[in-house]
């Protein structure tokens, strides 16, 4: 629906604020090249590494981390994914040898996942494509001032999708 904005919001009971048509092609731009760029990025792994965005990112994290260990319940919020999406993942990952379960020193409730050498090795293989895949549909095609432009906006974005507080519905909560 393309109706103009009435002022109010949906959660406070009053009518929707509905999307002007300027606001409603932006949106529907973002989400097309959001989409474009998530399957762009997922082609290309799964060509030259086998596979998919989600798990590349799960290995360049770990690869960030102390000792390439973090614990699970981290390594979801990092990732911005379901705890059970992550298990899946890791389990898929254990078994192309490239990430390893293991218990937490700290706390025996808690796993660890770790990225062993050989997807350490993977990682390091899949980089240089994966990188120049990232410059060629972004950084490329933009000017340096839309680069910082589209940084701020993003993170103006992501912190306003971040709330704190225990009671913030966010995927590694779920």
């Amino acid at each position: 629906m393309n109706t103009a904005s009435t002022g109010s919001d949906a959660g406070t009971g009053g009518e929707p604020r509905w999307l002007g048509d300027e606001e409603q092609c932006v949106w529907r731009s973002y989400l097309h090249a959001t989409r474009l760029l998530e399957d762009h990025l997922d082609r290309q792994l799964q060509r030259d590494a086998g596979m998919p965005h989600i798990y590349y990112g799960l290995l360049v994290l770990l690869s960030q981390a102390p000792r390439r260990r973090m614990r699970m319940t981290q390594l979801a919020k990092d990732a911005k994914i379901t705890r059970s999406r992550l298990s899946h993942a890791i389990a898929r990952l254990e078994q192309h040898g490239w990430v390893r379960r293991e218990e937490c020193d700290s706390d025996k409730r808690g796993q660890n996942a770790f990225l062993t050498d050989l997807g350490y090795e993977v990682l390091e293989r899949s980089a240089p494509g994966h990188v120049a895949a990232v410059r060629q549909a972004i950084f490329d095609r933009l000017t340096p001032d839309q680069v910082k432009q589209l940084g701020e906006i993003t993170r103006v974005m992501a912190e306003g999708l971040q709330p704190e507080g225990t009671g913030a519905d966010l995927p590694w909560r779920r």
